[in-house]
C-alpha cells in the first residue's frame, strides 16, 4: 500500500470526496492530526512588527558597488596586520572593505606557527561586516577554535566599538539600549520591541534580545576622546525598546550633528550596533541599509564609518586574561584632532 504524507492525507480531494486519512482514523485520532497540522500552519498577521524602517531603496545599487569594490580588494589582498600572534591564535586588524575570509590566506606565516612545513588549520573566530575594521581573532587548531567561538556565543569576549554618527545630538552622554532583533519578512535585520523577543519570524527564526551600551565621545568637534575603561555597568540610563522610534525633531542646526561614540555591544547580533545607532536617531555616517548618509561634504561614502576598536577575552590556552586594541582609523582621527 502506498504511504502518502500526513499534509497530503490531510487535504480534502477534488469533488468532495472524503479524505483517505478520514477513512483509516478514528474520530479521536482524527481530531489531534487536523490540530497538530494547524498549528504548524501559518496565520495572517500572527508575525511580531518590527520597529526599525525598512531598507531604502537606494541602498540596493550602492551596496552592490561596494560588494563589488570589496571582492575585488579581496581577491589580491596579500598581508594582514598583525597586532598579537603565539602558536595557538592571532589577533588582526582587518580593513575596511575586505571581506573576513580574506585575512585567512593573507596571515603571515611565523616562527609562531610551528612547524613551516606544517600548515596551520586555520579559523575565524569572529566576523565583522566588509565595511567594518578593526579586531578579528584567527584560531590555528580546532580545539582553539571550538573554546574561542563559545567564548564569543556566551558573550565572554568584551567588545568596544568606535563609530561615527550624522544625525540628532544625543540628550545623554552614557545609554544603555535594549530591544528584540530579527529578520523580517523580507529578509532584512530590524529592531524589535523587547516584548516580542522570542516569537516567531517568517523563515522559522525567532526575536532574539540585543542590548548596547553607548557613550558619546564628541559632537561637532567638542568633546574629549576618552581612553578604555571597564564601562559595562547598570548604573546608566537604560531604554528598553517599546514600539517605533519617534521622528526626530530637533531643530535643523543640529539634525545633522557629526557624533563620535564608543559602543559596547553585550550580545553579539548582526549589525547589532548600526541597528542600534538608527534607531537612536543618529545613523553610522555612510551606512546606506540603516538610514546612514550616502554623501558627505561633497564626496560620496565608500562604506560605514564603523571600527571594532578592542577584544578582552580569557586566553583559551593560557588561561590570562588579555585584551587587544586596534589603531584608530583615519575617520577617527580626523574627528579626534578637530576637537576642542
Amino acid at each position: 500500500m502506498t504511504k502518502l504524507p500526513l499534509h497530503l492525507l490531510l487535504q480534502p480531494p477534488a469533488g468532495g470526496a472524503a479524505s483517505p486519512l478520514r477513512s483509516l482514523l478514528a474520530p479521536a485520532r482524527r481530531l489531534t492530526a487536523m490540530s497538530a497540522a494547524a498549528k504548524t500552519a501559518p496565520v495572517s498577521g500572527e508575525y511580531p512588527s518590527p520597529v526599525s524602517p525598512p531598507y531604502p531603496a537606494a541602498s540596493k545599487d550602492v551596496e552592490l558597488r561596494r560588494a563589488m569594490t570589496a571582492s575585488a580588494r579581496s581577491a589580491v589582498f596579500a598581508s594582514a596586520d598583525v597586532v598579537f600572534e603565539d602558536e595557538w591564535l592571532a589577533v588582526v586588524n582587518k580593513p575596511a572593505g575586505v571581506y573576513c575570509d580574506a585575512l585567512l590566506t593573507a596571515l603571515p606565516r611565523s616562527a609562531a606557527s610551528g612547524d613551516s612545513a606544517i600548515k596551520p588549520n586555520l579559523h575565524l573566530a569572529n566576523r565583522l561586516d566588509r565595511d567594518t575594521s578593526g579586531l578579528m581573532i584567527i584560531t590555528k587548531c580546532n580545539k582553539v577554535a571550538g573554546k574561542l567561538v563559545k567564548a564569543f556565543t556566551e558573550h565572554e569576549v568584551k567588545k568596544t566599538y568606535l563609530a561615527l554618527c550624522i544625525g540628532c545630538t544625543p540628550t545623554w552622554e552614557k545609554i544603555k539600549i535594549c530591544s528584540g532583533h530579527g529578520r523580517s519578512k523580507h529578509g532584512a535585520w530590524r529592531v524589535y520591541a523587547m516584548p516580542d523577543v522570542g516569537r516567531s519570524l517568517p523563515g522559522g527564526s525567532v526575536v532574539r534580545d540585543m542590548s548596547t551600551q553607548f557613550e558619546v565621545l564628541g559632537v561637532n568637534g567638542k568633546g574629549q576622546f576618552r581612553e578604555l575603561y571597564s564601562f559595562y555597568s547598570d548604573d546608566i540610563e537604560s531604554i528598553t525598546v517599546q514600539e517605533k522610534a519617534a521622528d526626530q525633531t530637533c531643530n535643523d542646526d543640529v539634525k545633522d550633528s557629526v557624533i563620535l561614540v564608543r559602543a559596547y555591544p553585550q550580545s553579539g547580533r548582526t549589525h547589532q550596533i548600526r541597528l542600534h545607532c538608527q534607531y537612536l536617531g543618529f545613523p553610522i555616517r555612510g551606512d546606506v541599509k540603516y538610514g546612514g548618509v550616502i554623501e558627505w561634504n561633497g564626496l560620496e561614502c565608500d562604506g560605514h564609518a564603523l571600527h571594532a576598536e578592542s577584544l578582552s577575552f580569557v586566553h583559551p590556552v593560557t588561561g590570562l586574561h588579555v585584551t587587544f586594541q586596534s589603531p584608530i582609523p583615519s575617520w577617527a582621527k580626523d574627528f579626534i584632532s578637530a576637537m576642542d
